[in-house]
């Protein structure tokens, strides 16, 4: 039977979800350059339209279609959710559709009363939420120098091709390859949001060069405001994203809401604190980054834990991703332009790994607890496992995608050394974030 107290819940949880999206615009667009910052925050504008249309077309059909007996892929069956409004007629009145078979993480939890709790159209707009602030992530690493059709054209593909692909080998049911067969935990995102996004970041900055300038020139953050402005509509937001996947409104919400909250805390307390050590002063910017490597950090295991363990996560983290923001990008040498990958892959697979150590095997979906509760590897295994399986995947596809994509455009996949020196705002939109500026920077 629908709930429609859970209803309303799923219903406010993608809402807020949604909000993510403009949110990380406004958070890239303060740490870009002034030249560049329409550039960056369109890039986050257009990769929202074009997950959206695509998961309507298939992304939806292709992570949770089907039977949920495939490893690698959900089905054709609901290509353009064609019968979405005549189901949820049939939902309504109490009877069985293909949709709500299998509503992500519900039925991998085992719970089948989970998948009746609301109905199936629901969960589409809630997974097009995630599948959006996904692709928007992704655009932080390759600011200021990627053409703007090929940013369009590898995430159109990339949505298809890896990011559902990807969502249904871990949410997608009894067959899936990580969450079922390899037996790994991801609560709201670590795999399938983070790190895909981040070592897709990773891939194409590589891929693009160094901006000029780069480890010579000292790129700050142009309008510190915005930034705090994007992380708290990323903080406001990511509770529907944590809370949200319980996928009812019930205990398992609040205490997935509650260490997203602990988490995110103690990543501020922990970022200020590792700065001031390192460099004798305590930053906005570095407070926000903070925020959200905690919210990294906890999102695979929001719902496994128990608040002291989010402490730890959160206060275990921060530091790690300092030291890949701060030193080992300078060091080896890649240029993440906005920390995409030193943010959500790094941070991402902290918190995989921590979930390994630290949940409570009567939370736990496959009924296997963390090594701290009982004294066993297995399930610690499984998350590295889960790991180096979507490491291994994203890697493959996303260099496949990418020479397919600059062979399109010329064989380059970078903006003329002129447009990129003059800035992307006017050269490739013909505006300005501030019309008066007269391009010095």
């Amino acid at each position: 039977m629908i709930d429609t107290g859970s209803t309303g819940f799923m219903l406010v949880c993608a809402m807020l979800v949604l909000l993510m999206t403009p949110g990380l615009a406004f958070f890239y667009g303060g740490l870009s350059r002034r030249k560049n910052v329409v550039n960056t925050m369109v890039m986050v504008f257009a990769a929202l339209g074009i997950a959206g249309v695509a998961w309507v077309v298939c992304g939806w059909s292709f992570a949770y279609g089907g039977d949920g007996t495939l490893p690698f892929f959900g089905g054709f069956d609901q290509i353009g959710c064609l019968s979405v409004a005549r189901d949820m007629v049939a939902e309504a009145e109490g009877a069985p559709t293909a949709a709500a078979v299998l509503l992500s993480q519900g039925a991998l939890a085992g719970d089948p009363a989970l998948g009746a709790a609301y109905p199936a159209v629901t969960d589409i707009v809630f997974q097009m939420a995630f599948a959006m602030i996904t692709c928007a992530i992704i655009t932080g690493a390759v600011a200021g120098r990627m053409k703007f059709g090929a940013v369009c054209a590898f995430v159109a593909a990339w949505v298809v091709v890896v990011y559902a692909p990807l969502a249904h080998m871990v949410w997608g049911g009894a067959g899936s390859l990580i969450g079922e067969m390899i037996g790994a935990l991801d609560f709201a995102g670590g795999d399938v949001v983070h790190i895909s996004s981040g070592l897709t970041g990773l891939i194409l900055c590589v891929m693009l060069g160094r901006r000029k300038g780069f480890a010579v020139l000292s790129y700050r953050p142009h309008n510190v405001p915005f930034v705090a402005l994007g992380a708290a509509l990323l903080w406001f937001g990511w509770f529907g994203f944590n809370a949200g996947s319980a996928f009812a409104a019930d205990g398992v919400a609040g205490l997935a809401l509650l260490n997203t909250v602990a988490a995110s805390a103690a990543g501020v307390l922990s970022w200020m604190i590792t700065e001031r050590v390192t460099v004798g002063k305590c930053t906005l910017v570095g407070a926000a980054t903070g925020l959200v490597a905690g919210l990294v950090a906890i999102t695979p295991a929001a719902g496994f834990v128990e608040p002291w363990a989010a402490l730890v996560m959160g206060f275990v983290v921060s530091p790690i991703v300092y030291v890949a923001v701060s030193q080992a990008k300078r060091r080896i040498g890649y240029d993440d332009a906005l920390d995409a990958f030193g943010c959500h892959c790094v941070g991402g697979i902290v918190g995989g790994v921590l979930t390994g150590l630290f949940c409570v095997p009567e939370l736990s979906w496959t009924d296997a607890g963390g090594l701290l509760y009982t004294g066993d590897w297995s399930l610690l295994g499984a998350q590295v496992l889960g790991i180096v399986v979507t490491v291994v995947f994203v890697v493959a596809a996303d260099v496949v995608l990418g020479f397919i994509v600059r062979a399109c455009f010329g064989g380059s996949l970078r903006v003329s050394a002129a447009d990129e020196a003059a800035g992307l705002d006017v050269a490739v939109h013909g505006e300005s974030a501030y019309p008066a500026y007269l391009g010095l920077d």
